[in-house]
């Protein structure tokens, strides 16, 4: 048998072996490279695989370990998690709630702008909805809303940080899609391409960010409108209205503050996301502190929080690398350069099939193995048929933020269930979310068919 065909074979099986293991309950890093070993085993064995292609791990290693883009990613989770620990989230919450509660779905209202601002302050999608699920979701219950709505608003507004900056998903991908992009355009005999940075992104997302946001809250008040009884109002007590403004005021200010410097500067071109990054931490502790919030059990528990998500992230990113090194030198590319460059419709089915693959793979694998393992593969694709990196980006990232939510793996649902009442059903809070995840897709739609909603203030900025 020819062993291009073999090795293109080995390299189909290991996708789906990779992803067959993971099903059975395999640490995801180990997983990945040890998949990758096994098969390489077997490629060596049949005469389709040489082992010193493995000389390019160390090289990338270093690469990731000085890549100045990426020190962003622990810096932008230690200020979402001083801000979660330091309780400014919470009070966040409760005054946001009552600045709403005269609303029918009021309550709902305030949880997702409040899930937006965390996004854009946090990033963090695991103790954003751990945050609200501890503060809305009884407050909520007994307010009389119906259960599904209340848990589906949460976990899907606790996702926000996947797509609205500072988003760590969006750093990643900005870095992979820099390197491929300008891969692509010198394979394309193009030596001064136009850089794609992380700030790229997050200029691109900003608008999709805000579609879903305006989505979800389009959703709520149309339950407000149809089901009155699911989301009532919660009037807030004549004493406590007097102080209201006051209280609006302290819990709004601070972090909008935050936000804006941070985000102001990234899109500014004020500042690289690492430096905006630093000022964010900086400033978290600076709004703690302010709220006699900062000590030494609350920084001790931040930085451990800190370094397990990023190991966890970074350990992943390792495992990745043995799988693109082996797929790649298989022939696995240009399998995937086949299917894509064959398939009817051209280009924006290309993108279609791609995005189709990844939503479906998000009901069983975790946002950050999918980018890992697909964008390597079929990013340099569909950058060759001229697809807009910034769009793909955006585009990938909002497609991935369903990951959080779908069955069996949505983590988001894990978190909620962590932290939710005993009484209330599982099923309430799988059904909950069925709203929130077609809206999704109604914004990976609108985005398909419009890109210069993603690609217009890239645009602007860069002038």
């Amino acid at each position: 048998m020819d062993p291009i065909m073999i090795g293109e074979m080995l390299a189909a099986l290991m996708f789906f072996g990779v992803i067959g293991f993971l099903l059975l309950g395999f640490p995801v890093a180990f997983t990945l490279a040890g998949t990758s070993l096994l098969f390489c085993g077997v490629g060596m064995a049949l005469g389709v695989f040489d082992p010193s292609n493995f000389g390019s791990l160390p090289n990338r290693y270093i690469g990731f370990m000085t890549n100045e883009v990426l020190v962003a990613v622990p810096l932008f989770i230690f200020m979402g998690v001083m801000l979660e620990r330091s309780q400014i989230a919470e009070q966040l919450l409760l005054t946001m709630g009552k600045m709403f509660g005269n609303m029918r779905g009021g309550l709902g209202i305030s949880v997702v702008l409040v899930g937006a601002m965390l996004a854009a302050s946090t990033g963090v999608v695991g103790a954003t909805v751990v945050t609200m699920g501890l503060i809305s979701l009884p407050a909520m219950l007994r307010a009389g809303y119906d259960p599904k709505l209340a848990t589906g608003v949460i976990c899907a507004s606790g996702t926000l940080g996947q797509i609205i900056p500072p988003s760590t998903v969006l750093i990643f991908m900005g870095d992979m899609l820099s390197g491929i992009n300008s891969q692509v355009q010198m394979a394309k005999g193009n030596f001064a391409p136009t850089p794609v940075s992380v700030g790229d992104l997050f200029a691109g997302a900003l608008l999709p960010g805000l579609l879903l946001v305006s989505l979800y809250l389009g959703y709520v008040l149309f339950k407000a409108a149809t089901d009155p009884k699911s989301c009532p109002a919660t009037p807030v007590p004549a004493d406590e209205k007097s102080k209201l403004l006051r209280e609006v005021f302290v819990a709004l200010v601070p972090p909008l503050a935050l936000i804006l410097a941070v985000l102001g500067s990234i899109l500014g071109g004020i500042a690289t996301p690492t430096e905006a990054a630093s000022v964010g931490a900086v400033g978290a502790m600076i709004l703690a502190a302010l709220r006699w919030r900062l000590s030494f059990g609350v920084l001790k528990e931040t930085m451990v929080a800190t370094a397990t998500i990023t190991s966890m992230v970074f350990v992943i990113l390792l495992g990745a690398s043995v799988f693109s090194v082996v797929f790649r030198m298989m022939g696995g590319d240009n399998l995937v350069h086949e299917f894509l460059s064959n398939l009817p419709g051209g280009t924006l089915a290309a993108v279609a099939v791609v995005m189709i693959i990844m939503f479906f793979l998000g009901f069983i694998l975790d946002t950050f193995e999918i980018i890992f393992i697909v964008i390597p593969i079929t990013a340099p694709v569909l950058l060759m048929l001229d697809v807009d990196p910034i769009w793909l980006g955006v585009l990938v990232g909002v497609n991935l933020q369903t990951s959080f939510l779908t069955p069996p793996f949505g983590f988001a649902l894990f978190y909620l269930r962590g932290v939710a009442p005993a009484d209330l059903p599982t099923s309430a809070i799988y059904k909950g979310i069925l709203p929130f995840v077609m809206l999704q897709v109604v914004a990976i739609a609108v985005l398909f068919m419009f890109p210069q909603i993603v690609t217009w203030l890239p645009k602007l900025i860069a002038g």
